[in-house]
This record gives C-alpha cells, structure tokens and sequence, in this order.
C-alpha cells in the first residue's frame, strides 16, 4: 500500500465545507484513495496563527475532521489524522528551522498579506507557518502535494529546503512536486453569481454546507439571484442561471444540455426548487453519516487516534532518520 506515491495534503479546520468545496475538490480526492496513497491532516497547529476562542476552535476542528469522514475519506484507504496529535511534526519543523533563511520567511507572500489582516497579532507562527508546512509534507516522503496558487511558493520553499538538506547529508527526504488536481466544476455565489462560493461570505444565503438542514437548502435556492428573462439557458451572460444548471447536473449526473432542454420554459421558480430537491437528495447520506459520527464522539477519536498512530509510525521513520544525519544522540 505504501508503495503507492504518496500525496499529503493539511486542511486547516475553517468549520464548514460549502457545496462549492464538495464538488470542485472532495469528489476528485474520494478518487485518488485508489491510485496513491493519501495522508490527510487536519492542520489544527497551523490554525493557531489567528487567536482561536478555545472551546468553538475545539468543536470546530472534530466537525470538520466528522464531514471529511462522511463525505466518503475513507480511513482504511487513506490516513486521517490531527496533525497536533503527531509531534513529530513539530520536532521536525524545529529541525528544518536551522537549515530555513529568515530573509527566504520575510519574503513569502502569504505572510506579507496576513500581516497586514493581522496588525496586531504578527507573531512568530506566522513568519514561520511555511517551516512547519515543509515539515509536514517532508516527513511522510510525499511525491505530490496538491496546491492551488496561494500555496505555490509554500511548496516552493519546502522543495529548496528538502534539496539544500539533501546536499548536506545526502538523499533524506523526496523533493515533492505539485499536483495539479482534475478541478471539478466551478460554483459559483446564490446570491453573487460571478463570485465564487465561499464559507467565509459574509451573506448567508450566498454558499450551502454539505450537513445543511434540507429547509434551509431549500430556501436559499428559492433565493437564489438569476435574472430578468424567464427562459433556462446555459449562456456567459445568465451567470446565476448557468451556476444552478451545473450545481444541478453535478448532483444527478445528468448533463446540461439534457437540463435545459426539459426546464427551458418551465420557468426559474421550477429550476430553483428542483435543484434545490437534487442537492438535498444527493447530501442526505453525508448529513445522515455526519449525525452519527457526532453522535458518537467515542468513535470519532478512537479513528483519529487510530489514524495517529499510522501517522507517526510513517513520521518517525523520517525523523529518526534526519536526527541521526545531523547528529543527535540515539535515544
């Protein structure tokens, strides 16, 4: 199994995954559990940059760790984990720090702009969040990293800092290359059709989450933004419209062209409800899976604990490895 290329990706706990999320990206990652073998963490530690009230940041992390497990990330093909309950993600990272350039830090982009978001609250995490994210990719020997374009030169540094250690004490780590995902399509806002669907838009009716009650699905499609005309058309210029036609093929599979031709004089109103009924459909077993898994804490934490312990049993070689390379005392 381990043979397989290993592709690692690190989710900051953020709350919710938006129906945008579901179909642009989950539904490809449920498809690469067969052909690589895919390490998965929730990267709690990472999320300490911003100040986290404690107790919401808490439940926060294992509602997000639950909705990855019911939208299908399954624990036996792949490793789900917390990444705070692996340390060797932090030992690592104070490793890598003494071979990492505070000038190559001062420079990344990410760290100007959240800088500036953050005046009062630029501490050392921030500077230093690329270190821990090399660690995180290196210590699993990752061949791919997916990346979209705010996270490019993150990886960038992780393949300096892996190449400049292995010309110091010869091949350690693999040098990670980005992985392009297959993107599936692009939702877009209910209520801002030419922005794209965001958990952190501030209107509520904007974006749908996957464990959404089916009245409040519902209603906001009733809501949703289309235009003045009444016929269905997939076209550039009817944004709101198009974005239901693909919200509504990508949740029964049928194609839009087969869509518009049976709603394109029924009217928005039809359109808006029977999309609405196609997505609570497709998501009641992911509501109904979530429920359970929140419903039984216990279990929740004996798969993350279970998929801990895989992850440190794969770190620890890793790390074993660089401490003799740079010379610490064996314990």
């Amino acid at each position: 199994m381990e043979k397989k290329p290993v592709i690692y990706s690190g989710i900051q706990p953020t709350g919710i995954i938006t129906i945008g999320n579901y179909i642009g990206a989950l539904s490809n990652w449920l498809k690469l559990q067969d052909d690589y073998f895919c390490v998965y963490g929730i990267a709690d530690l990472h999320a300490l940059t911003v100040r986290q009230v404690p107790a919401e940041f808490r439940q926060r992390a294992i509602s997000f760790f639950a909705q990855y497990l019911a939208c299908g990330l399954d624990p036996q093909k792949s490793i789900l984990y917390f990444q705070s309950h692996v340390p060797a993600h932090s030992e690592l990272s104070w490793i890598l720090n003494c071979y990492t350039y505070v000038g190559e830090m001062q420079r990344m982009t990410q760290f100007k702009d959240k800088s500036e978001k953050n005046a009062d609250n630029v501490n050392m995490g921030l500077l230093d969040y690329p270190v821990l994210m090399a660690a995180d990719i290196l210590l699993y020997q990752t061949a791919l990293v997916p990346v979209g374009a705010d996270q490019k030169q993150h990886l960038e540094i992780t393949r300096d800092i892996a190449i400049r250690f292995n010309n110091v004490y010869g091949e350690t780590f693999v040098v990670p290359e980005p992985y392009i995902p297959k993107q599936g399509a692009k939702i877009f806002s209910l209520q801002n059709p030419t922005a794209k669907m965001s958990k952190s838009d501030p209107d509520p009716n904007a974006s749908v989450s996957i464990i959404e009650d089916p009245d409040s699905i519902m209603r906001k499609f009733k809501r949703a933004v289309t235009d003045s005309e009444t016929v269905v058309e997939y076209r550039e210029d009817k944004p709101g419209v198009s974005n239901l036609l693909t919200i509504f093929s990508e949740m029964t599979g049928r194609s839009i062209e087969s869509l518009v031709a049976e709603y394109h004089d029924l009217g928005y109103a039809k359109l808006k409800n029977d999309v609405g009924e196609s997505v609570v459909a497709k998501l009641e077993p992911v509501r109904k899976e979530y429920a359970r898994l929140m419903g039984d804490k216990g279990y929740l934490m004996e798969v993350a604990k279970e998929g801990a312990r895989r992850a440190s049993s794969l770190a620890s070689r890793t790390l074993n490895k660089v401490k003799r390379k740079v010379g610490l005392v064996e314990a």
